[in-house]
């Protein structure tokens, strides 16, 4: 495993890090307690340091499970949080967003019960939770400010979504220059997460991408194929066929990143994400420790070389040279796409 630093913070983060929305809810399959807590465990094994929750993900139940399964191995961990739902005053309907409070009161409030959940004193990265641009005031700021100061915090981020888009916050936190930004950002899904690499590289800022849903939510690690068939309330069910279809040719078309014996789809997936100097890490969705297994070793894989990287440009310049929509684009913004019309959908050098 390769590391790197978040920011401009000193807080390192493995490149392949463990997004623990996984084990705090039910949406990525049924679990017990123990086997959540071994398959934490079993990440730490692979050299996995960085842990990513929130105080959402099953009201609570992640960052308990985090502070139960990663108490002996505190000192050797990045643990990283996110704040701004309230879930304590709102019942959770489905997979349906909770309301937000960003006052600078309840995010104190909120901090600190999720330390409590976790069992420390402070993590090493605090987000707020897909908050928008008009939420994050001066007095937000002068929050997390405070908490850097007390030493509770060492790392700021604003994560994005739920939907993909939200150029605008991720815009606003790179001006401002948070340590990090989490968005969606994988081979089929560039748009916005080249536009903040642009963004960084114009304002010469040093925040660092968190990327997440790294492999198209089952594409690119062939997790979803033509004869899959997803079980109810998985929340893919909910994407249009037009999606799986071009995906699928998609991924054919990429074939070529595979290395037999030595790199997988799924491991070239985030090793594209990793030749970004601004991607710090990536949190891929696992859900058994073969997943574990086969990411974790991702780090350690060839880089792509700069024929691959240039054949992947080219493919999406091209569009993969599909003529048809995969019936995504209303989905790609919080506000139906229509921030991301005017955005060049390029492809940020290396």
């Amino acid at each position: 495993m390769h590391y790197r630093t978040l920011g401009k913070s000193a807080v390192e983060v493995s490149e392949v890090g463990f997004g623990a929305w996984v084990v705090g809810t039910d949406w990525w399959g049924d679990r017990t307690r123990e086997q959540a807590i071994k398959m934490v465990q079993h990440a730490v094994d692979q050299d996995i340091t960085f842990f990513d929750t929130g105080d959402v993900y099953g009201h609570g139940n992640s960052e308990e499970l985090l502070g139960a399964a990663l108490g002996e191995v505190r000192n050797e961990i990045t643990l990283g949080t996110k704040i701004g739902y309230d879930f304590y005053n709102n019942p959770q309907a489905g997979h349906g967003e909770l309301p937000k409070d960003c006052s600078p009161e309840y995010l104190r409030t909120a901090f600190d019960r999720s330390l409590d959940r976790l069992g420390v004193d402070h993590v090493e990265l605090l987000q707020l939770h897909n908050a928008n641009v008009g939420e994050i005031t001066p007095g937000v700021l002068e929050t997390l400010d405070t908490l850097r100061e007390e030493g509770r915090v060492e790392a700021v981020g604003l994560a994005l979504g739920p939907s993909i888009g939200w150029l605008a916050e991720g815009e606003f936190a790179v001006a401002e220059e948070f340590d990090a930004v989490q968005t969606v950002f994988n081979v089929f899904e560039q748009v916005p997460g080249q536009h903040f690499i642009d963004e960084i590289r114009e304002q010469d800022t040093e925040t660092s991408l968190i990327a997440r849903v790294p492999h198209s939510s089952g594409l690119l690690n062939e997790q979803v194929t033509p004869s899959t068939e997803l079980e109810e309330g998985d929340h893919r069910a909910y994407r249009p066929d037009a999606w799986y279809e071009t995906g699928w040719e998609k991924v054919d078309a990429l074939r070529f990143l595979e290395r037999d014996g030595e790199r997988t789809m799924g491991q070239a997936a985030i090793q594209w994400l990793l030749s970004h100097d601004e991607v710090a890490t990536v949190t891929p969705t696992f859900r058994t420790t073969a997943d574990i297994d086969e990411w974790a070793a991702a780090s350690e894989t060839p880089p792509l070389s700069p024929e691959e990287t240039e054949r992947v440009r080219g493919l999406v310049e091209a569009n993969f040279h599909i003529d048809r929509d995969d019936g995504m684009d209303s989905l790609r913004s919080s506000v139906g796409g229509d921030d991301l019309v005017d955005v060049e959908k390029g492809y940020a050098g290396n």
